[in-house]
């Protein structure tokens, strides 16, 4: 599994509507993508939980190739002709865990991005972030959980679907649009090693 998101940025004043009838609209191209496992068409808007509006899909991809062929391909060239080339994260999946509402629509989704402190082994903050993703996969209403790292930057990243508002788990919060979710059976279940 790769986890991938690109983050637009956009005004204070933008009109996120735009950006949902963009969704509504061009979402159901992916609902087939070969070697995409969960594309989460992910908004946040600027207010008291979010200090900027955005709109930030994540990807849990199944296959390297199937990353490739949608950056590569037009999929990507219509975000990069709307808004630019943006800077594109990636992370090393770790897990994946359905959640106790995996049956439902998501609402929303959590985001936690955070550094593995350089004096701690890499092991040992992995293993605490499993039993933390284990957590969370198991949270009323949670939809499902991926744990993926960055030993670039040895940073983590946990990301959670939500069937309902986002709980007060900490992290960035993001409306979910839209889900495609091709191969999402194909992601596996528990630890990628």
């Amino acid at each position: 599994m790769h986890a991938m998101q690109y983050e637009i940025t956009l005004p204070a004043d933008y009109d996120m509507d735009i950006i949902r009838d963009r969704v509504a609209k061009r979402g159901h191209l992916l609902d087939t993508f070969p070697g995409l496992g969960i594309k989460a068409y992910l908004m946040r808007e600027r207010d008291e939980d979010s200090p900027v509006s955005q709109y930030a899909p994540l990807y849990l991809w199944t296959t390297p190739e199937g990353m490739n062929s949608f950056l590569w391909g037009p999929g990507f060239q219509g975000i990069v002709q709307d808004f630019g080339r943006p800077e594109v994260q990636h992370w090393t999946g770790l897990s994946y865990e359905e959640g106790p509402a995996s049956a439902a629509l998501p609402r929303s989704a959590t985001r936690l991005r955070s550094p593995m402190p350089p004096s701690a082994a890499p092991a040992d903050v992995v293993g605490a972030a499993l039993e933390e993703s284990r957590r969370l996969a198991k949270a009323p209403g949670a939809v499902a959980t991926a744990l993926a790292a960055d030993p670039r930057h040895w940073e983590l990243l946990h990301f959670t679907l939500w069937e309902h508002t986002v709980p007060q788990e900490a992290g960035d919060r993001y409306e979910v649009l839209h889900l495609s979710g091709p191969e999402r059976e194909r992601l596996g279940t528990g630890r990628q090693w």
